[in-house]
Parts: C-alpha cells; sequence; structure tokens
C-alpha cells in the first residue's frame, strides 16, 4: 500500500468510523442504563436525516445551502429527534421494563419497522438528494486532496463525543446515569428520578444519532428510507467492540470499524463488495472471544 493510499484511506476511515462513533453512543447508553438493545437507533438515524434535510431546505431561502444552513439542521434535528427518542421509551419500552429481555428485543424491533415503514409511506422509497454549498476547498498532502469538509465533520464528530463524556462523568445527570445502571432500584430508594435520568438517556443516544444522520447526509449528498438499516448494524459492531454499555468503548469502537472496513477493503484482491464480510466478521470474532469487547467489564446478573 503506497502511502498516498494509506492517508486517503485514514482519512476515509475516520469520517465513516466518526458516524458509527456517534450511533453506537446511543446504543451504549440505553445498554449502559436499562441493558436494552435498541435496535431502533438506526431508524432513528435515518430520521434525523430526513428532519435536517427538511430543515435545511427551509431554511436554506434565507441563510443558503452553506455552513449555516447545516448548523441550523443539526441543531433542529437533534433537538426534535431526540424528543422522538423520548416519545419511544415512553410508549414502547417503559410498559415493558419489567417485562422478559425476549419481550423487549421483539418491542425494540417492532419499534424499528414502524418508523421504517412509516418512512417508506411518506418518501414513498425514493432517494432525496441533500444538495450542499460547501465546496471542495481544502488542503493537499502529497497527492491526496482532504476537504475542509471532511474536516470540519471529523472534528464536530469527535467535539459531540467529548461533550458527552464529559456529561456522563462530570455532571450530577451523568452521576445519576451510572447510577441508575448499577442498581435502578437502590436508585429510586436514594431518591433520584429514574424516569426521568432514562428519558434524558434516550434523549441524548438519539440527538447523537441525529446527528450523525445529518452529517452522513450532508456528506454523501442523499437520504433514503433504507439508510439506517445497515448503518444501525454496524454501529451495534461498533458497540460490541468497544464494549457495550461504555462510552470511551462506544468512540474508540466506531472509529476502529470505520478503520478497519477503510483498510480491509483496499487490501490487494479485496475489493469495496468485501467491508461487510470484514465488519461483519469482526462481529462474530468478538462475540466469540472477546464478548466484553475492548473497554467493556462483564455484567453480574443480580437474583
Amino acid at each position: 500500500m503506497t502511502l498516498d493510499l494509506l492517508i486517503q484511506q485514514l482519512v476515509n476511515g475516520l469520517i465513516v468510523g466518526s458516524f458509527y462513533a456517534l450511533i453506537a453512543l446511543g446504543y451504549s447508553m440505553v445498554f449502559g442504563v436499562i441493558k436494552l438493545l435498541n435496535f431502533a437507533h438506526g431508524d432513528i438515524y435515518m430520521n434525523g436525516a430526513f428532519v435536517g434535510l427538511i430543515v435545511f431546505s427551509f431554511v436554506g431561502i434565507w441563510v443558503g445551502n452553506g455552513w449555516l444552513g447545516v448548523v441550523c439542521a443539526l441543531l433542529v434535528s437533534m433537538l426534535a429527534v431526540g424528543l422522538l427518542g423520548v416519545i419511544i421509551e415512553r410508549f414502547a419500552y417503559r410498559p415493558m421494563r419489567n417485562a422478559p429481555r425476549l419481550s423487549i428485543l421483539i418491542t425494540a424491533l417492532g419499534a424499528s419497522m414502524v418508523l421504517n415503514g412509516t418512512a417508506l409511506a411518506l418518501t414513498g422509497g425514493r432517494h432525496y438528494a441533500f444538495n450542499t454549498d460547501l465546496g471542495f476547498a481544502g488542503v493537499d498532502i502529497s497527492t491526496v486532496h482532504i476537504t475542509y469538509t471532511q474536516m470540519v465533520l471529523v472534528a464536530a464528530s469527535i467535539a459531540l463525543m467529548t461533550g458527552m463524556q464529559a456529561f456522563v462523568s462530570r455532571t450530577m445527570y451523568g452521576k445519576a446515569m451510572r447510577a441508575v445502571s448499577i442498581d435502578m432500584g437502590a436508585s429510586r430508594l436514594m431518591g433520584i428520578d429514574v424516569d426521568r435520568v432514562i428519558a434524558l438517556t434516550f434523549f441524548m443516544g438519539s440527538a447523537l444519532a441525529a446527528g450523525g444522520g445529518v452529517m452522513a447526509g450532508a456528506y454523501y449528498g442523499s437520504v433514503h428510507f433504507f439508510m439506517g438499516f445497515i448503518m444501525g448494524l454496524k454501529a451495534f459492531t461498533a458497540a460490541v467492540i468497544g464494549g457495550i454499555g461504555s462510552v470511551p468503548g462506544a468512540m474508540l469502537g466506531g472509529l476502529l470499524l470505520g478503520l478497519l472496513e477503510a483498510f480491509g477493503s483496499s487490501l490487494p484482491f479485496v475489493g469495496s463488495e468485501w467491508r461487510d464480510v470484514f465488519v461483519f466478521g469482526t462481529l462474530i470474532l468478538f462475540l466469540v472471544f472477546k464478548p466484553t469487547g475492548l473497554l467493556g467489564r462483564s455484567v453480574v446478573e443480580r437474583v
């Protein structure tokens, strides 16, 4: 592999990996607090992309299709889809909180189908262009051109993830989340509003997924109703690699998965059609040999 190809694949891997990491954070936060695999999370990412596109198209009339329009779309989408996550938790997951694990898993799959089917019905299954005027200006490293858009997207993703980690580790609500994840009953006895903490967890995880959806839409230039399916599976893989339930693990797993996908598909005699093989093959290996992930910890079930 030449140096130019190495740099190019490193850039590609960091961009895709930052999207994976943003969505994986939602998986890990929800699982860490209530031990639920929220398989509707990929569809929340998709809804965030569509909300961002609608807002971007509306505000673009006044502020243009540049960075200001993207930022407005990002903020509104994160707020709206964060509230959608709270609604899903309130009506789909909260009544099932004490149900058997299989029932909760089926409920999560049902919520995913509702979100996906609604988007299909409203969009007719069409691809919608997310046209921006961000341009292609950037810097050249040897023969590799790295755009300012790529730099900003990676930096924004890292800033969101860093802010989330700081919130969980340093704020009172973050401490409450960690307390609920350890013992929900004891947390309730200590005066913690468990329902509010769980709702906040869903809000923040959904908002991050929406942010990833808007950035992915702006970067790739299109959105469609099925975009959340494969992205959700890969984000789940990233969460498993990093250690599901661990916020730093989700960030690490997302970035590592993006780099693995980029470099794996550039190997000799291997094309881009093999990238999903690398991703889900890695998932199987981790589940077999290190199910706790890189930064995860073993969980002891209380009886």
